[in-house]
């Protein structure tokens, strides 16, 4: 099964698509992961993604797919694919269509994570990570139990994404709703999408998409 995990920035994609990965056996594709592998692959096509990050260019859909269409006819993928961060735009999304076309593959369904903007804001800006083991806390949502001590490791120390502010979560969502929201009326003319409330628990996400997933 091919999936698409839609949805803007902080909505959980990331963290569902892990546990689809380690439940489902399925491959994520992300963008970010591909593209930092191939560079130091030293294969004609992490050659090519070195030369146009060292001179600051951005990556071309071309390129992108081309790296996507290796992992499609390479990685061993029982359970399927997760997209994750592509595609962006309507184009990308012809493409990626196309592409799976060509290898004898299809898109199952696109799962839209559905938030409330401010929710999504106060999630977000409030959320941050023990610096020894990676655990995540909010600040009103997860505490640790002992104010000032991580509940996994018992370390100390905490820190928070430079950009998980609410003036850069501002400019990433209005990149989203410019570039990728568009992707939710497209897919859903195709009668590929299904939506669920990003803001629930994360169980109730899982099982949301759990859901989905037996319905397509």
């Amino acid at each position: 099964m091919n999936i698409i995990l839609l949805g803007p920035p902080g909505a959980g994609k990331g963290t569902q698509a892990a546990m689809l990965v380690e439940e489902r056996n399925m491959v994520q594709l992300s963008t970010g992961d591909m593209l930092r592998a191939a560079r130091s692959s030293g294969t004609e096509m992490g050659k090519m993604v070195a030369g146009v990050m060292d001179r600051g260019e951005l990556v071309t859909d071309e390129i992108v797919i081309g790296l996507i269409r290796e992992q499609l006819e390479t990685a061993k993928a029982d359970g399927g694919f997760i997209f994750d961060g592509f595609p962006r735009t309507l184009a990308q999304a012809d493409a990626l269509g196309e592409l799976l076309d060509s290898v004898g593959q299809s898109l199952d369904t696109v799962i839209e994570m559905r938030v409330d903007d401010e929710a999504l804001v106060s999630r977000i800006t409030g959320r941050y990570t023990c610096a020894n083991c990676g655990a995540g806390y909010h600040d009103t949502a997860k505490k640790p139990a002992k104010e000032g001590v991580c509940d996994k490791c018992g370390g100390t120390e905490f820190k928070r994404r430079a950009d998980d502010n609410e003036e850069s979560l501002k400019t990433r969502l209005m990149a989203y709703y410019k570039d990728t929201s568009p992707l939710i009326g497209y897919y859903y003319a195709k009668g590929q999408l299904q939506t669920i409330d990003g803001l629930a628990a994360i169980d109730t996400v899982k099982a949301s998409i759990d859901k989905a997933l037996s319905d397509s």
